[in-house]
């Protein structure tokens, strides 16, 4: 399908989004709100464009990388130097005709830019401005550079994995989990401030601090045995970090089994060959709570390893026991259900040919999300745009 026969639709359809992010988190941002509906209009410089753009291979250009062609799907991109006049003059042409105005610079790089708060609300007074920014304002680490890593090291995120197996080494999550968690906060955050415009006709400066909304995220079951200071305790959601949380092993892949009571865990026991297991001389013999949760969880593995997949998700079905197949990375693409749906998708990219991408999840009944766009090059829609704005 290409774009041009998608009709605009979502339920931000009328809301311009001017986009001056990069990275991570702010794409991933203003992409969530174009498959809303916004018309986001991604300002690059035209010496190379956003820095993910030649982060990874693409078959034809070193301008359309991965990360890149992830994150920026339903954006029409005008490449402007912000440097010179006549790219300043440009993007407050095109202020005047946005909603959102979105970046993800230091605050104080913006201002010498000239496109601070001050700035962009007196050429548009009701402009929604949305500034992510690493730390909050007011406190030591404000202005501070702030990436991924930074923010989960700061936010305690780096100390979640020890907790949960015997390798006590610090170290991150393998996913840019901070940058596009806070993404997400930033689209609700432009979200509630539209809402709050359109109620009151007031635009306002939002800010969206990483460390602040992360930490709030990450930790809001891990505070745990610190959520009352006169009652001590320990860190970590105890069944989030327990060493047991992880697929089975079955006869050809991967389950994850919940069972929702005793009689769900006696159920599946049986039905992979382990009888009466809470009666069992493995489990009464146990010397203590902590070995009968590890004989348990050792029944449990052997159980899974006696069927397939594929049968434990039909068996599990019947029975209403809750479990799920755990994809592989080489698997997701065969999923039944992603492929029912359609989630994966191929499309093309004039410039490159085909590449896939995943379909936005939510659904409206009354304004659908779609793909209208695909990731563009530097600078494909700048004439067309600047002509809307009366350039």
């Amino acid at each position: 399908m290409t774009a041009k026969s998608v009709p605009a639709s979502g339920p931000l359809h009328g809301v311009r989004v001017i986009d001056l992010t990069q990275f991570v988190l702010g794409p991933y941002a203003t992409q969530t709100l174009g498959d809303l509906g916004a018309d986001v209009i991604k300002i690059e410089d035209p010496g190379g464009g956003d820095r993910q753009r030649n982060q990874g291979k693409a078959p034809k250009s070193e301008s359309m990388g991965p990360l890149f062609v992830a994150l920026n799907r339903n954006k029409r991109s005008v490449a402007l130097d912000l440097k010179s006049d006549d790219g300043k003059d440009a993007l407050r042409k095109l202020v005047c005709t946005g909603d959102v105005f979105i970046h993800n610079m230091r605050p104080e790089a913006m201002k010498r830019l000239g496109f601070g708060y001050a700035e962009v609300a007196a050429l548009k007074p009701d402009i929604v401005y949305v500034e992510a920014v690493g730390y909050g304002s007011g406190g030591p680490y404000n202005g501070r550079q702030a990436f991924d890593d930074l923010i989960q090291a700061a936010s305690g995120a780096c100390d979640l994995l020890p907790l949960s197996g015997d390798n006590k080494e610090l170290r991150p999550f393998p996913s840019i989990i901070a940058d596009k968690t806070c993404g997400l906060f930033a689209v609700i955050a432009t979200l509630a401030a539209l809402q709050h415009r359109s109620r009151t006709g007031e635009g306002q400066f939002v800010e969206v601090p990483m460390l602040e909304t992360f930490t709030g995220f990450i930790q809001a079951e891990h505070i745990w045995g610190h959520t009352y200071p006169d009652v001590p305790g320990k860190f970590g959601h105890p069944t989030s970090i327990t060493p047991h949380r992880k697929p089975y092993k079955t006869k050809d892949g991967y389950l994850v089994v919940l069972p929702a009571s005793r009689d769900g865990s006696v159920k599946f026991l049986e039905l992979g060959g382990i009888a009466d297991a809470y009666n069992s001389e493995r489990f009464l013999s146990a010397v203590d709570g902590k070995a009968r949760v590890n004989a348990y969880y050792g029944m449990m593995c052997e159980a899974a390893a006696t069927r397939s997949t594929d049968d434990w998700m039909e068996l599990c079905a019947e029975n209403h026991i809750p479990a799920m197949r755990a994809n592989e990375m080489s698997t997701l693409f065969d999923d039944p259900h992603f492929k029912a749906v359609g989630f994966f998708e191929e499309r093309e990219i004039a410039s490159e040919g085909r590449y896939r991408t995943m379909k936005p999840g939510l659904k409206f009944s009354k304004s659908p999300c779609s793909i209208r766009l695909d990731p563009p090059t530097v600078g494909e829609h700048t004439a067309e745009v600047l002509h809307e704005a009366g350039d």
